[in-house]
C-alpha cells in the first residue's frame, strides 16, 4: 500500500505559488585538491548514498477525483542524470557571480511529476574551487522518515567510506482502479482521513481563487486568521525571481564577545542580525523611531517526550523573538535578545549546541529544512522574517574526497515575506545565507555588508566592557550554552 501525504504536506503543496516555491537549499563550496571531485564522481557519490534517503526516488501521484491525499511512489522513469546536473561559472568565477546564478536556479519551481529536488555541481570558480548546490522541496524533509540528501553525502575523513551497492528497483506504480479502491478503504476504515482530505481540497481551490484575483496573500490571512504584522520593507508581494547573498564571518569573534558579555554564541548571532537589519534600513533612510522591532520566527529545537523521537531526537518548535532594530546601543541589542530567549531555555526542553553538532552527518541541512517547515505553519501567527540558526561540526568534512571550506543556507521565502536568513557554524566560521526577493528588496547586498559591520560593532564594544554573568540560553536550529 502507497504511503499517502500527511495534511501538514499537503497544505505545503497548496501555498506553493510561482512567487513562493517551497523548496530548501544549501551552497557548499568545496576545494578538490588531488581528489579528482568531478560531475561523474558526484553521480556516483549521490548513487551510493540516496539509498538511505528513499524518498528522493519517489514522485507524488494524486487520487482520482481527490478522495483521498496524494501518494509516495517510486518513480519507474528515475534518472539520477535529470536530478544531479552540471554547470559553470565564466571567469573569473567570483562569488559574486555564484550567488547570482544561485538566485537564478531557486527562482525557478521544482518538477511534480518527478522527485523533488536537484543538485547542481558548478565548476570554474576561481582559486579551482567548485561548489555543490543542493535544493529540495519542503515536504521531502520530515526528520523523521527522510532527512536532508546533503546530511548524508560528507565524511569526516578524506577517505570515502566503502558501502554496499544498492540494487535498487522502483515498486510497480498503483493503478488508477488500486488509488481508487485504497482512498475509499481508508475513508472508511479512518473518517478523519475524509477530514483531511476535504480541508486539503479547500485549501487548494481558495489557492487558486485567491491568485485568479491576484490576491491570495490577503485572501487567506483573512481566511487563516493570521495575526496581522505592522508595515514594513520586509512585508511585501513577492516577483518570481529571487536575490542571494551571503557573509562569512569568525566563531572566534563570536565566542570572544560571547565572553564579555554573556550568553551564548546563538544570541550573539541573532543580535548581530539584529544590528545588520538596524544599519540597512538606515541606509534606506527608514523611521527607526516607528519601526523600534521586527518581528522575527527563530525555529528551535527542543525535546519532546510526549513525540516519538526522530531520527535527530529532536523536535523543531516556534519561537518569537522581537529584534530591537530601534535601539542604538549594540551591547543593549545584545541583552534585549539573551533576555528574550531565556525562556525558551528555563523550559529544560532546548537542545544544546553540542549534541546537535554532533549529530551523525551533516544535519544543517536538515534543520534548515525542518525549519522552514516550522515557519511555512507559523505564517498566521504573523511575523516579518524567520531566521534560522543552526551549530555544525568544528571539524573539517569532505564529499568524495574534496575539503568543503563554505556552506551557506539558501532558505525559501515565503508568501508576503521578502526576506528570510539562514546562519550555519562549520570549522571555526559563521555564514550567513540571506535570500530576499528581487524587486522588492534591490538593495539585499547592503545587507550582507551590515553583517560584518555589526559584528564589528559588537566586537569594539565588547573590548570596552567586563564580562557579564553568563546564562544559559536556548537554542537549535539554534542550539543552547555555544
Amino acid at each position: 500500500m502507497a504511503e499517502r501525504l500527511r495534511p501538514r504536506d499537503l497544505a505545503l503543496l497548496a501555498e506553493e505559488a510561482p512567487s513562493s516555491p517551497m523548496h530548501n537549499a544549501t551552497v557548499e563550496v568545496f576545494a578538490p585538491g588531488e581528489s579528482g571531485f568531478d560531475y561523474q564522481a558526484l553521480v556516483d557519490l549521490i548513487g551510493d548514498r540516496i539509498a538511505f534517503v528513499p524518498r528522493y526516488r519517489q514522485r507524488i501521484v494524486t487520487v482520482p477525483g481527490r478522495l483521498a491525499n496524494p501518494v509516495w511512489v517510486d518513480d519507474p522513469d528515475f534518472d539520477l542524470a535529470y536530478h544531479v546536473r552540471r554547470s559553470a561559472l565564466p571567469r573569473p568565477g567570483s562569488h559574486d557571480q555564484l550567488r547570482d546564478l544561485v538566485a537564478r536556479i531557486i527562482s525557478r519551481p521544482l518538477d511534480r511529476h518527478r522527485p523533488l529536488w536537484e543538485v547542481y555541481l558548478v565548476e570554474g570558480l576561481e582559486g579551482g574551487r567548485m561548489a555543490l548546490l543542493a535544493k529540495s522541496h519542503q515536504i521531502l524533509v520530515d526528520g523523521v522518515e527522510t532527512v536532508d540528501l546533503g546530511q548524508v553525502l560528507l565524511d569526516t575523513t578524506a577517505e570515502p567510506k566503502s558501502l554496499i551497492h544498492d540494487d535498487w528497483a522502483p515498486r510497480r506504480q498503483p493503478s488508477t482502479t488500486a488509488l481508487v479502491m485504497e482512498a475509499l478503504s481508508d475513508s472508511a476504515s479512518q473518517p478523519v482521513t475524509v477530514l483531511q482530505t476535504l480541508q486539503g481540497n479547500l485549501d487548494s481551490a481558495l489557492r487558486a481563487v485567491g491568485d485568479a484575483a491576484h490576491s491570495a496573500g490577503s485572501t487567506l490571512n483573512a481566511l487563516a486568521n493570521r495575526r496581522p504584522t505592522t508595515d514594513s520593507p520586509l512585508t511585501r508581494p513577492l516577483s518570481q525571481q529571487r536575490r542571494f547573498v551571503s557573509a562569512r564571518t569568525d566563531l572566534a569573534t563570536y565566542r570572544a564577545i560571547r565572553d564579555a558579555h554573556g550568553g551564548t554564541v546563538n544570541d550573539v548571532v541573532l543580535a548581530t542580525v539584529t544590528g545588520a537589519l538596524r544599519g540597512w534600513l538606515m541606509t534606506r533612510a527608514e523611521s527607526l523611531g516607528g519601526q523600534k522591532h521586527l518581528r522575527a520566527m527563530v525555529p528551535m529545537s527542543v525535546i519532546d517526550d510526549e513525540l516519538e523521537a526522530t531520527s535527530l531526537g529532536a523536535q523543531v518548535a516556534p519561537h518569537f523573538v522581537e529584534l530591537p532594530v530601534g535601539e542604538p546601543s549594540p551591547v543593549v541589542r545584545l541583552h534585549q535578545v539573551s533576555y528574550a530567549l531565556r525562556a525558551h531555555s528555563q523550559t529544560d526542553r532546548a537542545v544544546s549546541a553540542s549534541r546537535l553538532a554532533g549529530i551523525a552527518g551533516f544535519a544543517p541541512t536538515t534543520f534548515h529544512a525542518l525549519g522552514s517547515r516550522v515557519a511555512a505553519a507559523e505564517q498566521r501567527r504573523g511575523f516579518h522574517l524567520s531566521v534560522t540558526n543552526v551549530p555544525g561540526p568544528q571539524f573539517p568534512l569532505y564529499a568524495a574526497g574534496a575539503r568543503m571550506v563554505e556552506t551557506y543556507p539558501v532558505p525559501p521565502l515565503l508568501p508576503g515575506h521578502a526576506l528570510s536568513i539562514g546562519v550555519t557554524s562549520y570549522d571555526g566560521s559563521v555564514f550567513y545565507g540571506i535570500t530576499a526577493d528581487r524587486d522588492a528588496l534591490p538593495d539585499a547586498d547592503v545587507l550582507a555588508q551590515s553583517v560584518h559591520e555589526a559584528l564589528d560593532e559588537l566586537s569594539d564594544a565588547g573590548t570596552a566592557r567586563p564580562r557579564a554573568p553568563r546564562g544559559r540560553r536556548g537554542g537549535s536550529p539554534r542550539g543552547k550554552g555555544r
